[in-house]
């Protein structure tokens, strides 16, 4: 029988060798890389290919949630499963991870209860929930339902009308972004543009309150 092959991303070798010690004594488990930030995640997943990446939410550069996404973009057959570390226990963190693209979410509080048979639902393609987010996930389903509420806009964006939304969330100027992107400023502005038109924005403030709903800031940000 095949083992699940696992990518660790947490900016914490202390914790990245804890998990390391826990997973390395399941016999059908074994640990294929280690990330320390979100960009090496996503790189380290398209080439290694693992069945499970363990993603830690808040790392430097893009966070866990950015680094969840673009690893879901992946042509993989079967795509790589991520299953997200938290050290937030309100089931509210749960909407930005599934909305990500991720299989669930495992608290660092209860990681050596929970994360090996965490491991294995979603090496199996399930979604790790617990009994209180699982209801969460039905009434605001059910909420969506009684307003009639339309495909999220979020889906309309592409991937570098993303990366100006983050960054202007994050309170870089036109200028900054534009180094950053290698565009030019009136390019970045005609971006931030189309993003306020198709999200139905009004303001700054609006834009970063979105940024934080769809996980493209942590909190503290």
């Amino acid at each position: 029988m095949s083992k699940i092959r696992i990518l660790l991303a947490d900016d914490h070798p202390v914790l990245r060798i804890g998990l390391r010690t826990l997973i390395e004594n399941e016999p059908d488990m074994e640990i294929i890389g280690e990330a320390a930030d979100g960009e090496e995640a996503v790189q380290f997943a398209e080439r290694l290919g693992p069945d499970v990446v363990i993603m830690d939410i808040s790392m430097p550069g893009i966070n866990g949630l950015e680094a969840t996404r673009r690893i879901k973009k992946l042509d993989r057959n079967p795509p790589i499963q991520v299953l997200v570390l938290t050290v937030h226990a309100q089931e509210r963190y749960l909407f930005p991870v599934l909305q990500a693209g991720g299989a669930g979410y495992v608290r660092k509080s209860s990681a050596d209860a929970e994360l090996i048979g965490a491991i294995r639902v979603v090496a199996r393609g399930g979604a790790f929930l617990y009994p209180s987010a699982t209801r969460a996930l039905l009434e605001d389903y059910l909420r969506r339902a009684r307003l009639g509420e339309e495909q999220d806009s979020y889906e309309l964006l592409s991937d570098r009308e993303i990366d100006v939304l983050r960054l202007t969330a994050e309170g870089h100027t036109a200028a900054e972004i534009a180094e950053q992107l290698s565009l030019s400023v009136k390019t970045v502005e005609t971006y931030r543009g189309r993003i306020m038109e198709k999200l139905k924005l009004q303001s700054r403030s609006d834009l970063v309150r979105y940024a934080l709903r769809k996980g493209l800031l942590s909190e503290s940000e």
